[in-house]
Formats: structure tokens, C-alpha cells, sequence
């Protein structure tokens, strides 16, 4: 076969292999080394063409026909891009094909052969060099195929994450806001049983954010881990014989009265939910949270990765993306609380749930549509195995990497499994003197080997664990929030709630914070952010800590104002002798709750968006999805830890003073304004915390002076 073919080896710089069709493969490769400068190829290969075409040696017995042959082109060796120049791919590049030809001679074919596998050549090399100017590195399209510049990420492609981000917030947080009174009315459950069910629900869900994340960043893309959550949501079940076809679990127990508890009967007593059906209704819960979870933890990192790092324009833009990302998920959250609201209590439940579920596949479907703009980080592996590696080797390992200077200078491994490729090159080859005993992991002797990390390794960890205390300290916020979100509710029900000649729910107290994000996250992006960084003359304006930290003051002042407006609240019970009595409404404007949410409407936009764009910008581009779940995971430990304080308040109350602080007859019995001075004591002292900690971090790249 190499006689065969010997008169191949005169094409010289492009690696040209012939490959029989037949089950044994035969190769002839060309052994001289192959430049990978595209211009050099293109010399050469106008060169070849106008030398004289060699006959084939008159004893070869070869058949050159178009069904036994395949031309395979491989240019430049570094450049990993390999293309087939046989029949139909010759037709891309303009070529005919060899099977569109008549007949023809041996020799003829010969030189219809060369001449054609040069021109395919030269349009490969050229398509190469394109590629390689144009091709975003360490990303792919939805096809997993190299993202192109120009064509894949940017606003357009983020577009759709905030549109999607719409029908989510508004399928999810509508589902939330219906589910107490859907269990108490028809699971029959008790007030504090469907109140707890529905907190470990939503905290349950953005706790499963971080599987989202972590699966983003280990196995699959965040354009993957979203379509496979958004189906999780949406997974249909087959009920009851009554249903040859699946339906969506809570949709359908809404629906069919044989799937929920027995109607209560006057002067009877009402069943809770059990058995079959009790399951149903949990998995059917529990299936939308791991759905939800995924979503929270992959979204964000999927419209945040569209900008490029390395310009600062790409930098602001995904700043501008954070911002109008919590604006969308509000706009969601108003829809949810109004309008789905409505329509549940004046069309039934079922019609709430199934606009839930039809605000999910219009997600998908927009989704969908943005495909082909989207670029997606290629996973590098797990994120936690990583951090148990350096966190076991640093333990293990004896003694100090550099007992003389924590800045030592140590290779890092070329393997692709230690990072990724790419222009955000963001690691250093010298290990820092920031938690310096992990440091040992790196050691040049290890006592096991096996647990020998990379300085980037390392480096990527210690990242990770300063980010820590900063999510601990914006927990506390959350845990304010959750108070005020089922405290305010109670406290607005026994005011007046009349807005003009309108009774307003007092359920919809939360539009009013979400109305004010609305509000102010465009003014910040456009006038806030501007007048800042003409001012401070940096990059960034703000900085992400100064935004948290902002955030956690306004905190401090919500709580405040909440203690104030319950003793005004509370005092106006008292000289209207309306203590004891609970149905009538009291003389005072529910608009004075609506006070204490707008600013802790502000603190929720500044912190939330900040932590965000933290996480994303400060953690390795191999943790980012993993790191930002972690904002959606302090919302989930926020929820718990308010459940936690109320039980603690009222444990220790009642051992002291005899009498609970959070019970009575009425809320105007309990000592809410006690536990309001509480938070905000506790908020100072959290944001002291975070002072300590924000003082002391070193950002990674932001901060650059503005031109």
C-alpha cells in the first residue's frame, strides 16, 4: 500500500492520510513536521499545484475509485482540527465531488485527486485561521462545538436568560404563594404544619441550588443542567387509572377531587391529607424544588458567562446583566403575587398551578430559541473534589511548602484537567501567603503522593474559602426577610388596608418591595453606577462589597423602622381599646408596613445582585456556577435560621419573663417590637462582622482605572 500511494508523499506540510474504506484501515502519514502558520500552508500549497503531476508507478494494481477512497487533511499539528476532503465535504468548499464525474482513467483520476485534495487543503487552512482568531476558548455552542466570537454570548444571548427568568420567578413563587392556604382549605392542614411545609419547601429549593451549580461545573454545561431541571419541574406522572396519560403532579391532584381528602362536612371533622395522596402531593413538592434547585443554580452562571472577561466593556455589561436579573426576577415575583394570585382565588387552584406550568414551558421554549447565541463553559471536573484534595493534602502533609517565603514559585501541571484554556487567564504560578497552610499541599515530596495538588489548586481553594464568611454574613439578612415576609402579613390584618375606595389584600404588602426593586435597579444601572465610577475613576463604580455592605445597613434600618411602626401599631390598639379584639381593623394605614419593606426591599437589591456578580467575578472561572448557587443557598439557610430564631426567642422568653414574646390572644399580645430590636441588634453585629472580613479582602481584577 505505501508503493501504492508513495507519490502522496510529495505533497508536502499538510498531513495527508489515505484511508481504505474497507474494515482494515491503512495510513500513510507524512513525517516531516508540519508548520501551523496558515500563510506558510497556503505557499506551499500554490507551490505544489503548478509542479508536475507524477504519473502512478505503472506496476501499481490500485483502484482509484470514488467508493474505496477517503482523503483525509490534517493541517498544522497544534491546531487539533482535522477534515475529510471526499465527496460530499469537498461539495462545502466548492469542490465537485469525484462520484458527480464520468468515467475516466487511472491517470486522470490521479490528478483530479491531487489537485482537488490541495484545494481542499488551502480552504481548510483558511478556515483555520479564521476559526482560531474568531473562537472563544474553554466555551462551546449548544452543539458542544467551539463558540465562535461574533456569534455566540453577548446581550443578545443573555436576553433570553432574563426573559426566562421571568416565567421561572413567576411559576415558582406563584406555586409559593398559593400553597399555604391550598393546603389549609383542601389538604386540611394545620395553619402551622402548611406554614412550615411551605418554608422547608422554598428552602429545600434554593438549597438544591448548589446541585444545580455543582453540576454545571463538573459534568455538564449550564445550558444542559437547565433543560434537564426545567424537565425535573415538569416530569409527568401517571396518577390514577382514571389517567392513561401523565400529567403534571400538582396540577392534576388539583384537579380530580378522588386525588385530595375527603370534603369536610358541616359539624365534622377534617381529615389531613394521607397515604397515596399525601405522597403525591410531597413528591409532586419535591420534584418542583429539585427542578427549581437546578434552575436557581445553573441561570445566573448561564447569562453572566455570555460577556467577555477580558475587555471592560464585556465586564460592564455583565454588571448591567446581574442588575436587570434580580429586576426580572421581581417582575416575576409581581406577577406571581397579583395577578396568578387572583386568578387562583377567582378561577380555583388548578388554574393557578396550571399557569405555573405553563409559564415552564414557555421558559423552555424561550430558552430554545436563544440556542444559537448561547456559549456555554466547558466543565472541568469537580469543583468539591478539588477543595477536599488541597483541604486532605494540606492536612497529611508535614511541614510547610516554603518554610523561608510563602511566595515560592511551582509549576502548575499542563494538564487540561487543571484548568481550562482561555483568554481569562486568571491563575498565578506563585503561591500567596493567604491562608498559608495550605500551601503544604503543593509539597515537592509529598508524604502521599497521590494527593499531590497543583499551586492552582490550591490557589482556586483558598479563593473559595475568603468568599465564605462574606455569603455567612448576608445569611442573617435573609433570616430578616423571612420574618418580615410572615410577621408584616399578620400585622397588616389587623389594620385599616383600604387604599382609596380599594381593600387591598393584606397578603400583597409584598408588592410594595418588589415594586420598589423595580424602581430603582434601572436608576442604579443608569445613574448610580455612571455618576460612581466618575467619581471614584475605577472600573467598577461600586465595588461588590461596598454594594453587600450597603445592603446590610439598609437591613438594619428595616428592622429598626419594623420596631418603631409595631409600637405605633400597638399603641393606637391601646387608645382605640381595641386590644382584646381582633375583627375590627384598627385605626391606622397599613401603607406604614409598606415602610419597613421598602427598605428592605432596597437591601435585598443591593445585596442579592452583589453577591451575585461577587461569586461570578471573584471565584475561578472552574467554580463559578458552584459559587454563585451560594447566594441562593443563603436565601435557603436564611429561611431555616428564622424559623430557628422564633423558636429560641420563645424558648428563652418563657423561661425568663414566664411568657413568650411571640404568643398571646392577638398579635397585639405578643412583644413584637422586643423581637424587631432583636434583629436589628443582631444586624449590627452581623454587618460589624462583615466589616471585619470586607476590609481584608483583595479583589481578583476589578477595580481597573477607567480610561
Amino acid at each position: 500500500m505505501d508503493r501504492r500511494f508513495k507519490e502522496i508523499k510529495a505533497l508536502k506540510n499538510v498531513k495527508v492520510v489515505i484511508t481504505s474504506v474497507a474494515p482494515s484501515n491503512i495510513a500513510i502519514d507524512d513525517n516531516e513536521a508540519t508548520p501551523s502558520d496558515p500563510q506558510f500552508l497556503r505557499k506551499r500549497a500554490r507551490k505544489a499545484i503548478v509542479d508536475p503531476v507524477p504519473t502512478p508507478s505503472a506496476n501499481s494494481k490500485s483502484k482509484f475509485d470514488s467508493q474505496g477512497l477517503e482523503v483525509q487533511i490534517l493541517v498544522g499539528q497544534n491546531w487539533n482540527l482535522q477534515d475529510h476532503c471526499t465527496g460530499e465535504k469537498m461539495g462545502v468548499y466548492g469542490i465537485p465531488a469525484l462520484t458527480s464525474l464520468p468515467t475516466i482513467r487511472k491517470k486522470e483520476m490521479y490528478q483530479y485527486w491531487r489537485s482537488r485534495v490541495w484545494l481542499c487543503s488551502m480552504k481548510v487552512s483558511k478556515e483555520l485561521e479564521q476559526n482560531q482568531i474568531t473562537r472563544w476558548e474553554g466555551y462551546v455552542n449548544w452543539r458542544k462545538k467551539p463558540a465562535l466570537k461574533g456569534r455566540h454570548g453577548g446581550m443578545l444571548a443573555a436576553s433570553f436568560v432574563l426573559v426566562v427568568e421571568i416565567l421561572e420567578s413567576l411559576a415558582f413563587l406563584a406555586n409559593a404563594s398559593n400553597l399555604v392556604l391550598y393546603m389549609i382549605q383542601y389538604m386540611h392542614m394545620s395553619p402551622s404544619r402548611s406554614a412550615n411545609t411551605v418554608t422547608t419547601f422554598i428552602g429545600t429549593a434554593f438549597l438544591l441550588a448548589l446541585l444545580g451549580g455543582f453540576l454545571s461545573d463538573a459534568f455538564l454545561t449550564t445550558y444542559q443542567t437547565f433543560l434537564i431541571s426545567s424537565v425535573f419541574e415538569l416530569l409527568p406522572l401517571k396518577m390514577c387509572r382514571q389517567f392513561e396519560e401523565g400529567l403534571i403532579v400538582l396540577t392534576v391532584q388539583a384537579h380530580v377531587p378522588s386525588l385530595m381528602p375527603e370534603a369536610c362536612e358541616a359539624g365534622s371533622r377534617c381529615h389531613e391529607v394521607g397515604g397515596g395522596k399525601a405522597a403525591m402531593l410531597f413528591g409532586g413538592l419535591y420534584l418542583v424544588a429539585l427542578g427549581v434547585g437546578g434552575i436557581k443554580g445553573s441561570l445566573p452562571p448561564h447569562g453572566a458567562e455570555q460577556f467577555d472577561d477580558s475587555t471592560q466593556s464585556g465586564r460592564k455589561q455583565r454588571s448591567t446583566f446581574f442588575n436587570y436579573f434580580v429586576f426580572c426576577l421581581s417582575f416575576g415575583s409581581l406577577l406571581a403575587c397579583t395577578f396568578v394570585v387572583w386568578v387562583a382565588d377567582n378561577k380555583g387552584w388548578e388554574w393557578g398551578f396550571g399557569i405555573s406550568t405553563i409559564s415552564i414551558v414557555l421558559s423552555i421554549t424561550v430558552f430554545l430559541a436563544g440556542s444559537a447565541t448561547y456559549r456555554s463553559k466547558i466543565p472541568s471536573g469537580s469543583p468539591l473534589a478539588t477543595i477536599f484534595k488541597v483541604l486532605v493534602a494540606a492536612s497529611l502533609n508535614n511541614g510547610w511548602f516554603s518554610r523561608s517565603s510563602g511566595s515560592a514559585v511551582v509549576r502548575m501541571s499542563s494538564s487540561p484537567c487543571n484548568g481550562l484554556p482561555g483568554n481569562e487567564n486568571e491563575d498565578s504560578e506563585a503561591l500567596t501567603n493567604t491562608l498559608k497552610f495550605l500551601n503544604r499541599a503543593v509539597e515537592s515530596n509529598p508524604k502521599y503522593s497521590s494527593i499531590q495538588c497543583t499551586v492552582e489548586q490550591v490557589e482556586d481553594v483558598k479563593i473559595v474559602l475568603k468568599g465564605l464568611p462574606i455569603f455567612a454574613c448576608t445569611i442573617m439578612l435573609n433570616a430578616c426577610l423571612a420574618q418580615l415576609n410572615t410577621f408584616s402579613v399578620e400585622q397588616a390584618a389587623t389594620m385599616n388596608t383600604k387604599f382609596g375606595s380599594f381593600k387591598v389584600p393584606p397578603a400583597s404588602l409584598t408588592v410594595f418591595p418588589v415594586l420598589f426593586i423595580m424602581v430603582l435597579a434601572p436608576i442604579y444601572d443608569i445613574i448610580i453606577v455612571p455618576l460612581a465610577r466618575k467619581v471614584t475613576k475605577t472600573e467598577m463604580g461600586i465595588t461588590h462589597l461596598r454594594r453587600i455592605g450597603f445592603g446590610l445597613v439598609l437591613s438594619i434600618f428595616s428592622m429598626a423602622v419594623a420596631a418603631v411602626v409595631e409600637v405605633k401599631r400597638k399603641r393606637v390598639a391601646i387608645n382605640s381599646g381595641l386590644v382584646d379584639d381582633a375583627t375590627n381593623p384598627l385605626p391606622i394605614s397599613f401603607l406604614w408596613i409598606a415602610l419597613q419593606n421598602l427598605f428592605l426591599g432596597s437591601a435585598d437589591l443591593f445585596t442579592f445582585a452583589g453577591l451575585l456578580e461577587f461569586f461570578f467575578t471573584e471565584t475561578p472561572i472552574r467554580m463559578r456556577s458552584l459559587a454563585t448557587s451560594l447566594t441562593f443557598a443563603s436565601l435557603a439557610v436564611g429561611y431555616y435560621l428564622s424559623s430557628a430564631i422564633v423558636s429560641i426567642v420563645n424558648s428563652v422568653t418563657a423561661k425568663i419573663s414566664h411568657r413568650p414574646w411571640l404568643s398571646g390572644a392577638n398579635l397585639n399580645h405578643y412583644h413584637l417590637e422586643r423581637f424587631y430590636w432583636l434583629l436589628c441588634v443582631l444586624s449590627v453585629l452581623n454587618f460589624l462582622h462583615f466589616l471585619f472580613w470586607a476590609l481584608r479582602y483583595k479583589y481578583r481584577g476589578i477595580g481597573i482605572p477607567t480610561e
